[in-house]
């Protein structure tokens, strides 16, 4: 694999999240370091100390990690954690299906790579996790599977029959029978490779229609970064909600002070020039109902409602206190949950993580804690060989197959055509324009009523130049049917839906296509590469 850097400037990012790349001051202050480079990071955990209780935290997550079959090298990561000078990077993403676009795989080499890195200019021994995020009900969303078919991207969803309304925690939903038929239909579009048969074989092992969501999506992460010593961790989890209540009970305490510095902050960075990427609300909190589904706790008027239910204060601590599984936090409390059950010394987050960290960090001291570095994950577009011939061949950056392609195939045809076809109609449209001002001059002479009847003849005539033109295009693109197919399909490759390759294509397309070991191969190419730049990846 070759690795080229490009910029930031052309993608689609916000002015945030190229802000924070380029290292600009504007932003950082909102963080709580400087761009956090590899000298940043290592300077951070020299520095960094834990005061959680380790042999109680080891056990949660030994027994946390125990439903996803951990490897031998996880289960000594983990005890490795039982050392005052064990720490973590942590990255985490939602529990989808197949495993999720290719920013999951992103994250978690960015998370792996950082933790080696660390460890090796530091001597401390750092450990890479991936929290879970398996409580969340946007259940369409973790159901998505997308491929590359041809010279399109098709989207498959799979349908959970008994989960289409208020639909409980993803991670908790079983796929159920009727996920095999899914199963099949997804695998019928990927093309039959060397690799097919062992991929399928570990698809079906791992997503079975007993297993849940979450259960899948960790046993299958785990396998394929095996050898690294990933660890999972999480929030849905009973023993874990008891050690964390008193997060929870803090958000509640500290309600009216939470918010406002919420804020403040949100309403600085706005000031600032920036978003703010979450809305503030007064309760920061989730509740289960008894039929497992997650129902926004809202604050107002010195209560905490639900439908059907509220609280006042001093009730709602007293049901975290005696019942923590009901409750779970919103964006903003989800981080500091994280950090009260590891010793994060780094969050490695994508462009929306980072500007909603940029929220947060007057919150941590309210927890008796401080905001981690954050770490932007991998950026990256894969260049199969078979785009990388045809790049070449058309007078496109490859920055430029953002546009639509009916702009791109007009660019390509006013690129390369003999015929300057703007210029030929802009000239006769001007030619017209002139000659239509002196008619009209000369008409209004006659009779000024009828001035109003010479510009609707040449606004008519103006449009049957636009058709003339078109056919002209069509034309043109018709001759160069070839080169316009090409187009379509880098534009396709590139940025399909009109999105970053990386939002969109699940990741098992590639390991179909160039083999189980794939991301082997690609920890291998950025071993010596920082975050701070999009990488090209010639595959």
């Amino acid at each position: 694999m070759e690795v080229t850097p490009e910029t930031f400037e052309n993608l689609p990012f916000s002015k945030l999240f190229k802000d924070y790349i380029n290292g600009n001051e504007e932003i950082l202050r909102f963080f709580t370091t400087g761009l956090p480079d590899r000298k940043v990071l290592s300077e951070y955990c020299h520095e960094f100390s834990f005061t959680g209780d380790r042999e109680h935290i080891t056990d949660l997550l030994l027994d946390f990690n125990q439903t996803f079959s951990p490897s031998d090298r996880t289960i000594r990561e983990i005890e490795s954690l039982r050392d005052p000078d064990t720490v973590a990077v942590v990255t985490g993403q939602q529990v989808s299906l197949f495993g999720g676009p290719l920013f999951t795989i992103y994250k978690t080499i960015t998370a792996i790579l950082t933790a080696k890195n660390i460890e090796a200019d530091t001597g401390r021994k750092v450990v890479p996790v991936f929290w879970l995020a398996d409580e969340d009900h946007d259940i369409e969303e973790v159901s998505a599977v997308k491929l590359f078919q041809a010279d399109t991207t098709d989207e498959f969803t799979y349908k959970h029959k008994d989960y289409q309304y208020h639909p409980p925690a993803a991670g908790n939903i079983h796929l159920g029978d009727e996920f095999v038929r899914f199963e099949k239909k997804v695998e019928e579009q990927l093309d039959e490779t060397d690799f097919t048969d062992r991929l399928l074989n570990e698809l079906r092992k791992y997503y079975t229609p007993e297993q849940t969501f979450a259960q899948s999506f960790g046993r299958w992460l785990l396998s394929i970064f095996e050898d690294d010593g990933l660890i999972l961790a999480g929030n849905n989890h009973k023993k874990i909600k008891e050690f964390t209540k008193d997060v929870f009970i803090t958000a509640v305490d500290h309600q009216n002070e939470i918010s406002n510095l919420l804020d403040d902050t949100t309403y600085n960075l706005i000031d600032a020039g920036y978003h703010g990427q979450v809305d503030v609300n007064p309760s920061n909190l989730f509740y289960f109902d008894d039929n497992g589904r997650r129902i926004k706790i809202h604050f107002e008027d010195d209560k905490w409602r639900i439908p059907d239910k509220d609280w006042n204060s001093a009730e709602l601590i007293a049901e975290i206190d005696s019942d923590p599984e009901r409750f779970s936090p919103n964006v903003f409390l989800r981080p500091v949950i994280q950090d009260h059950l590891l010793p994060v010394i780094g969050y490695v987050g994508g462009p929306g993580e980072i500007a909603y960290y940029a929220q947060m960090k007057e919150i941590y001291p309210v927890f008796d804690k401080q905001m981690p570095p954050i770490i932007p994950r991998f950026s990256l577009t894969l260049i199969e060989s078979a785009i990388d011939r045809i790049l070449g061949e058309l007078p496109f950056e490859w920055t430029d197959y953002q546009q639509r392609i009916e702009d791109l195939e007009q660019n390509y045809i006013e690129k390369t055509e003999e015929h300057d076809v703007e210029k030929m109609f802009t000239v006769w449209q001007n030619h017209i324009e002139e000659l239509s001002r002196v008619k009209k001059q000369q008409i209004s002479e006659i009779d000024p009523t009828l001035a109003g009847s010479v510009g609707k003849a040449t606004a008519a005539y103006f449009n049957e130049l636009e058709k003339v033109k078109g056919k002209v295009y069509r034309s043109m693109k018709k001759q160069d049917q070839i080169q316009i197919d090409r187009i379509m399909r880098i534009k396709q490759n590139l940025f399909p839906n009109g999105n970053l390759q990386e939002r969109e294509i699940a990741f098992v397309y590639y390991m179909n296509r160039y083999g189980l070991n794939i991301w082997d191969y690609l920890m291998d190419a950025l071993q010596d590469e920082e975050p701070f730049s999009h990488k090209m990846i010639w595959l």
